[in-house]
């Protein structure tokens, strides 16, 4: 097997050259980062969990007609997307107050906001990813009027889809962070798209009864048992069954193969 070009490495994927042109490959991590990547630790599964959540999400997005970078699994880890110009934006989709938004506004973690939130950071990470305004985006030319209203549009529908999509297996849309990119077309104009991934590392996701933290929060503020807690949402959403009461995951029993 010839050697893969690396086109990028992140805290949790790396990016390789694509089979085909306009294509890359996607490769998760078990790496696990936190506080602009002060904290680190390696956490066995983390990116085959994250890879088949990523799937499942993608694709029910697709359904809905959000589009996005994905094509299809390939493996355990890896998945063929789309590649894009990706825009220097992290946009947060927020329903609860939670994590760095009750620092800043002294608002007690988990009390409902009036209404879903929309904010940006810049993708800096030199800079810790810092909160900006619309007026910096425009007036910094990171992506247009056009750009920004769409994204913003896809985000709350996207909110909207994932609010329910978890709510029907017991979980709480707590908030999420999305990316974006854009995906030239044939009139030398581009599109934009949904890009990077969504999952635990990516989303609040707390249990409906418990507020049990299933996601990042686990590893940031060591609670322990993080691949577990990924390994139940992937269970919860039917990606995963457990073939054994007292062993790991069946990581190959999924739903929607190709």
């Amino acid at each position: 097997m010839s050697r893969r070009k690396k086109i990028y490495e992140g805290k949790a994927k790396i990016l390789y050259e694509g089979p085909e042109p306009g294509t890359l490959v996607q490769y998760f991590k078990d790496d696990a980062t936190a506080f602009n990547a002060q904290k680190k630790a390696t956490l066995d599964g983390k990116g085959v969990l994250n890879n088949r959540i990523s799937e499942y999400v993608m694709l029910r997005l697709s359904e809905i007609g959000i589009p996005t970078h994905f094509l299809k699994r390939i493996n355990m880890r890896e998945q063929l997307i789309k590649k894009v110009e990706i825009i220097p934006l992290e946009v947060i989709c927020r329903n609860t107050a939670a994590g760095t938004m009750s620092k800043r506004l002294g608002i007690e973690e988990g009390e409902k906001l009036p209404r879903t939130i929309v904010e940006f950071c810049l993708k800096r990470d030199d800079l810790g990813d810092p909160l900006i305004a619309e007026e910096h985006i425009h007036a910094f030319g990171w992506a247009t009027h056009a750009e920004l209203d769409e994204m913003i549009a896809m985000t709350l529908r996207i909110n909207d889809y994932l609010q329910g999509m978890f709510a029907g297996i017991g979980i709480n849309l707590i908030d999420f962070k999305i990316e974006f990119g854009r995906l030239p077309d044939l009139n030398g104009g581009h599109e934009v798209i949904l890009a990077d991934e969504i999952s635990p590392d990516s989303c609040r996701l707390w249990d409906r009864d418990t507020n049990k933290k299933l996601d990042k929060d686990r590893f940031r503020r060591d609670l322990g048992d993080v691949t577990e807690a990924y390994t139940e949402v992937a269970t919860r959403l039917g990606i995963l069954q457990l073939n054994q009461p007292k062993g790991k995951p069946n990581l190959s029993v999924v739903t929607n193969e190709e």
